[in-house]
């Protein structure tokens, strides 16, 4: 089996069985309640997902480069498919939806559309961004010690949405805070 259509079952399982969880009355609830906003609950998918496709990616990139198991790379005319580009579809695949209103949140976007599109969004990241020391370097250096820098990149943006669903009220407050007390020493 190629590893590149193992990443893409792994993006699907790990979709489906996400949205199955929260199709379960009590999930649901917890989800609900303890994460009111809209956009927080996009957010906190994405990073899930995110975090579990960069996880599977590189698992299976560890297996392969290890001969463990029967994932291999794909080649289509003699040139390696690295999985950066199904990544960079799934968020080109995602933006269009967003543009024309899939899963954008909206109030006429169903429920299943909206986290469908947001668990694509983490995906598609991850697979792009586990890539990222290709984007720099112009050259195959995932296990090299360039590689180190998509692993970077991916712990910076894994930060950035998980700040931005759990971080972003503190911080304001912080912000707030802040500006009181320079305020007050004046």
């Amino acid at each position: 089996m190629d590893r590149t259509l193992a990443v893409g079952l792994s993006v699907l399982v790990v979709t489906t069985l996400i949205l199955l969880a929260l199709r379960h009355p009590r999930v649901n609830a917890l989800f609900r309640a303890t994460i009111p906003a809209h956009p927080k609950r996009r957010q906190f998918l994405a990073a899930v997902s995110f975090f579990f496709t960069f996880a599977i990616a590189r698992s299976l990139a560890y297996s392969n480069s290890h001969h463990i198991g029967p994932f291999h790379d794909i080649y289509i005319k003699g040139r390696h498919i690295h999985h950066l580009v199904w990544g960079i579809l799934l968020l080109l695949v995602v933006g269009y939806g967003w543009l024309v209103g899939i899963g954008s949140g909206a109030k006429d976007s169903s429920t299943l559309a909206v986290r469908t599109m947001a668990l694509l969004y983490g995906a598609g990241a991850a697979l792009t961004l586990d890539e990222f020391a290709l984007w720099l370097n112009l050259e195959d250096v995932y296990w090299a010690r360039e590689g180190r820098e998509s692993v970077d990149a991916v712990i910076l943006f894994g930060a950035l949405l998980l700040l931005g669903t759990w971080g972003r009220a503190f911080f304001l407050a912080v912000g707030r805070e802040l500006l009181v007390l320079r305020k007050n020493s004046k």
